[in-house]
């Protein structure tokens, strides 16, 4: 993409994503490496507490519920993903972002109601990350440094601060260096997968889950956690106009759907994987257990089995798959809230630029943030409580109904693939809003 089409794209919601664009001439190898860089950059997003605490919420359920759902997740991913992408790619008012999108499509009172569920979807999850990353380098400071522990409300300020800050100053920089970072992540994840081989474990792993639940019932409370690991919405927007800029509106889906694809591929075999190695290693006793001290499973793995390779290597691949998540989260954080504040205070931001808005944004996440990383709450109470419903209400309902009702959508209609993210999105808001009260 030249920089004149550049230009063409709202610079206040989209440079970040254009980032890569501009690097590459608008030629059929640069569109085909934009996309894979993309898919990488999408699976970095994707990459962070969510998957690191699946094993032990995925595997208390048991072998054939953790079948299905490896089976499932894939298509889940894709398909809805590829909704939301879709949605945004086809908005008539191209290089604005999906607040404005939804805004344009339902009406300034729908858009708004939808926004604020977006920033719902996404803004716990920065909170989770404070958690997750404060505990991730609590444990490995006390057990594999065996340093003192540092006061929890000074570490929490330290961390979320410096990744806040960070991010704020050099957003473009950010997003060069994470998606640099989720090549040794995908790495590290299938060496580690591969490592732990030997410790599985199929007789305590056959002992998990739970007699009284059926098959169904147990996938479908694995459904809200599974959607909450897969998740890279936050990023979707700004891929999507990225991919607008790059390819034009008529080539963008197209585009955004096979770098939707590997994405989808590449998380399926990497976390997956992950997943069962770590659930067999693990056992009964050891997903319970991690489940209660509130640590990542890398954490968790790396204090149990004084394996040098492990205490030194869980850690630091948990924390730059959590730091690299949240960069991707806070970009949609961002950009949910700045949304809400023009709407809810348009005379005190009309005057504000859009890097003062964003420090208000960045500063509100800190302090949020960091507060609830004192309080440290259960990560995975969050997850299956907050996460699971708002993200599947935005990432498999929404572009659904918007796909049912835009006029300029028609084209994707009476799909089997629509149905199917339907059924399974309203599973995971039924599930996790059974879970809430139960």
């Amino acid at each position: 993409m030249t920089s004149s089409s550049a230009e063409n794209v709202n610079n206040a919601s989209a440079s970040e994503a254009a980032a890569l664009s501009d690097a590459h001439p608008a030629s059929d190898n640069a569109h085909h490496a934009t996309n894979t860089e993309w898919a990488i950059s999408l699976f970095g997003t994707a990459v962070g507490a969510g998957i690191l605490f699946l094993p032990i919420n995925a595997g208390s359920f048991g072998f054939w519920p953790l079948v299905i759902a490896t089976l499932l997740i894939g298509p889940m991913t894709y398909f809805s993903h590829r909704g939301l992408a879709r949605m945004i790619c086809a908005s008539p008012r191209q290089g604005d972002d999906i607040t404005e999108v939804v805004t344009d499509y339902f009406g300034k009172t729908a858009g708004f109601v939808i926004s604020i569920l977006y920033f719902l979807a996404i803004f716990p999850i920065v909170l989770i990350y404070g958690v997750s990353i404060t505990n991730t380098v609590n444990s490995f400071i006390v057990n594999q440094l065996n340093g003192p522990e540092i006061p929890r409300p000074l570490l929490s300020f330290l961390l979320v601060g410096i990744m806040t800050v960070v991010f704020g100053f050099g957003q473009k920089m950010v997003l060069k260096v994470t998606q640099f970072l989720v090549y040794p992540l995908i790495f590290c994840l299938g060496a580690l997968s591969l490592y732990l081989i030997p410790r599985w474990d199929f007789d305590s792993f056959a002992s998990t889950g739970n007699a009284d639940w059926s098959i169904v019932g147990s996938v479908a409370l694995i459904i809200p956690v599974l959607v909450f690991a897969f998740n890279h919405s936050p990023a979707i927007s700004q891929f999507s106009l990225a991919m607008v800029a790059a390819h034009g509106k008529e080539k963008s889906s197209g585009n955004a759907s096979r770098a939707l694809a590997l994405t989808a591929i590449l998380l399926t075999v990497f976390t997956m994987f992950f997943v069962w190695s770590c659930t067999l290693a693990l056992g009964a006793d050891g997903l319970a257990e991690a489940r209660e001290q509130n640590l990542p499973v890398l954490s968790y793995l790396a204090n149990v089995t004084g394996v040098p390779v492990l205490a030194f290597v869980s850690p630091f691949i948990a924390i730059v798959a959590i730091v690299s998540s949240y960069f991707g989260h806070v970009l949609g954080a961002t950009e949910g809230g700045n949304y809400l504040l023009r709407r809810i205070a348009p005379g005190a931001t009309q005057n504000l630029s859009q890097a003062k808005l964003n420090g208000i944004m960045h500063f509100f996440i800190f302090v949020c943030a960091w507060i609830v990383a004192i309080i440290d709450p259960s990560i995975l109470g969050l997850i299956e409580a907050i996460g699971g419903p708002f993200i599947a209400a935005i990432l498999y309902l929404l572009p659904m109904y918007a796909i049912h009702k835009i006029p300029g959508l028609a084209r994707f209609r009476n799909r089997f693939s629509n149905y199917f993210v339907v059924i399974t999105g309203l599973v995971a808001v039924g599930a996790a809003i059974w879970g809430i009260f139960n």
